[in-house]
Formats: C-alpha cells, sequence, structure tokens
C-alpha cells in the first residue's frame, strides 16, 4: 500500500485517504475548495502549498490563496465574477418590466391544461413597437433576435386521420374480403 510522508513531522497518509481528500476537494468550489485545501496543507504539509502540490496534486496558486484567505480573513472573489456581458434585463429593468407587463396582457393559458405554461401570440416586431409607442428610445429596447421565440397554443387534434396504411381503416379490411383466396 502507497504511503505519503511528510519528513518532518512523520504524518503519514494512506493512499484511501489521499483519495478520499482528494475526492472532498473535488465536490467543492470555489472559496469553500480553497480553505478545504489550506486546511489540510496546513494539517499535513506543514501550510506548504508546493508539498500541497506534491502529495495531494492540488493547483500551488490556489492552496497559496487559500493559505492568504485563512491567514487574512478576507475572502478572493475571483477575476470571473468581474467578466461577461450583463443580461439586457439587467441593464434596462424599467424596459424589461414594460415588455413584461405587455406579454403579459397578451398571454393565454394552454387549451388542453396539459401544463400550466402560458402562451402568448404576440411577436417581437409588435413587442418593440408597443414598447417605441410607450416612449422608450431604440437604444434601450431589445433586439429581435434577442428576444426569445414565443410558442403558440395549437389544439390537440381529437383523433388520427385514417389512412390506407392503417390497421384500423376500414378501406383495407374492406380491400382485404374482397379479394379471392389463392387456395
Amino acid at each position: 500500500m502507497r504511503v505519503a510522508t511528510v519528513t518532518e513531522e512523520k504524518v503519514s497518509l494512506e493512499a484511501s485517504h489521499l483519495e478520499d481528500i482528494r475526492l472532498a476537494s473535488s465536490k467543492m468550489t470555489g472559496s469553500e475548495r480553497r480553505a478545504f485545501q489550506a486546511e489540510m496543507a496546513l494539517k499535513y504539509c506543514r501550510g506548504s502549498a508546493r508539498c500541497a502540490e506534491d502529495i495531494f496534486g492540488w493547483s500551488r496558486e490556489a492552496v497559496r490563496l487559500g493559505l492568504h484567505e485563512k491567514r487574512t480573513g478576507i475572502v478572493s472573489l475571483g477575476h470571473h465574477a468581474f467578466y461577461g456581458a450583463k443580461m439586457w434585463e439587467k441593464k434596462h429593468p424599467e424596459v424589461a418590466q414594460a415588455l413584461w407587463a405587455l406579454a403579459d396582457s397578451h398571454a393565454q393559458q394552454d387549451p388542453i391544461l396539459r401544463t400550466t405554461l402560458s402562451f402568448t401570440r404576440l411577436t417581437a416586431e409588435a413587442a418593440i413597437k408597443q414598447l417605441r409607442a410607450l416612449g422608450f428610445a431604440d437604444e434601450v429596447l431589445p433586439s429581435r433576435s434577442g428576444m426569445r421565440p414565443v410558442l403558440k397554443a395549437k389544439p390537440q387534434k381529437k383523433s388520427p386521420k385514417p389512412t390506407p396504411s392503417s390497421p384500423t381503416s376500414g378501406t383495407m379490411i374492406e380491400i382485404a374480403k374482397a379479394k379471392p383466396s389463392c387456395a
């Protein structure tokens, strides 16, 4: 059985324990993962990020940041929290609210009541036209391509149309009875 040892303190971990610690770390994300890695680095590696990288296979930079967060008490949000374009609804909440009210006034329930979803016959062009009529500038209006497609309610057919190949079709049964047998 493989045993990892830390030389000065003589702490040893069996392979199964290493796997358990790696698994626990992989189930966490962000600051929670870094805090766990920092705790394990302090417990088994004397607070060395390089040693934690060697023993556990973790990113040395992540362990170093976790140790820094533990030492200072300041949790890093990470640079990815500030990237990406904001959603149109976040940029223009008043226009988004007007659009929701407009779509809600045109909404209808599924006629068969199969789902709790409601549908609207309002098209993107009509919605943009009505938002312009409400006094919103073109710069704050959503683009036609950015609006989600609307599903229209379609009534379900009552029964399938009989075809010549369907077994319930009367024409095929009549044809089969009319044919003389070859025997």
